[in-house]
């Protein structure tokens, strides 16, 4: 089987490469797939195309980041396969190309096309990762949305608590969760990706050792109301100036490290039943966010990833 793959795929980079097979290795091999040279380079043009700051990293950490981004990739999707057997002709394809489309601000299919073509990137391939991406988020969603426990009235009453103040904020916020292994030292750990920030930028950082979602966009949170943060994170971003880096604070999956980007005044008349929604589907991501952790996490220990 092994070998049949490792055929097929040379075969693939013989047709659509200049490179000759002689040039072609093989690096990784998660369970059955296997990763070569030529995949690592063709994900890191993916990577800075979606991330145009990874480029100014030195040739070994994009090439780290490519790496882990193609096994995480594998990994997921030989479990999307297994629930999903016609993703081909799922609905959401269109809404993945507008998205795609605004996030690169170009107006039609035929500018996006033009646009990947200048970077040497495959259409097909592009639109394969947004959809396993998409079909991972449905998978977790099918899997354990009937295990987020939300209590509304809990929550309506935090609400109105966190209003009685006069002044409320909203924060532009970007984050960087990290593990910490048996061998590891929380403090080392952070000091290296401190320094790794310094060296390059906070969403390198996030992209090199970043375990959420939010590493594909550079940590990038965006917009995130005071209303809808807990109290230990809303005194912790009080505290805090602008392009500040927080000292980690203890997460279910690991340990989470802030950064505000900006921040401005809410407005003051604010609508409860509102906010209450919005604060509710806050707290249906975040838990739903940490049960796709702990899956991936799952998968990863029982497969099969081999360095060659």
């Amino acid at each position: 089987m092994f070998r049949f793959l490792l055929l097929l795929k040379l075969l693939l980079f013989f047709s659509f490469t200049n490179n000759s097979l002689s040039n072609i290795e093989i690096k990784y091999k998660v369970n059955e797939e296997i990763i070569t040279n030529l995949d690592i380079e063709n994900e890191k043009r993916y990577l800075v195309f979606l991330r145009p700051n990874l480029v100014n990293l030195n040739e070994k950490e994009i090439t780290q980041i490519s790496k882990n981004s193609l096994i995480r990739e594998i990994i997921k999707k030989e479990e999307i396969n297994k629930i999903f057997k016609e993703k081909k002709d799922l609905e959401f394809l269109n809404q993945i190309k507008k998205n795609l489309f605004k996030f690169k601000r170009v107006k039609n299919e035929e500018e996006f096309k033009n646009l990947i073509y200048r970077n040497k990137i495959d259409y097909d391939k592009i639109l394969e990762k947004m959809k396993n991406e998409a079909l991972w988020n449905e998978l977790i969603y099918r899997k354990y949305s009937r295990m987020v426990r939300i209590d509304k009235e809990k929550l309506k009453q935090k609400l109105i608590d966190n209003l009685s103040n006069n002044k409320k904020f909203m924060y532009n916020l970007s984050e960087l969760l990290f593990e910490v292994r048996n061998a590891e030292n929380l403090q080392i750990k952070y000091n290296n990706i401190i320094n790794y920030v310094k060296e390059y930028d906070f969403k390198s950082a996030s992209s090199r050792f970043s375990i959420a979602s939010s590493a594909d966009k550079g940590g990038q949170i965006g917009w995130v109301k005071e209303t809808l943060l807990s109290e230990n994170l809303n005194i912790i971003l009080n505290k805090m100036s602008l392009g500040e880096i927080s000292k980690p604070i203890k997460y279910p999956n690991g340990y989470l490290i802030l950064k505000i980007n900006d921040k401005q005044e809410m407005d003051q008349n604010i609508d409860i039943d509102k906010e209450l929604k919005e604060l509710i589907n806050y707290e249906t991501n975040k838990q739903l966010n940490q049960f796709s952790l702990l899956y991936f996490k799952k998968l990863k220990q029982n497969s099969k990833i081999n360095e060659y």
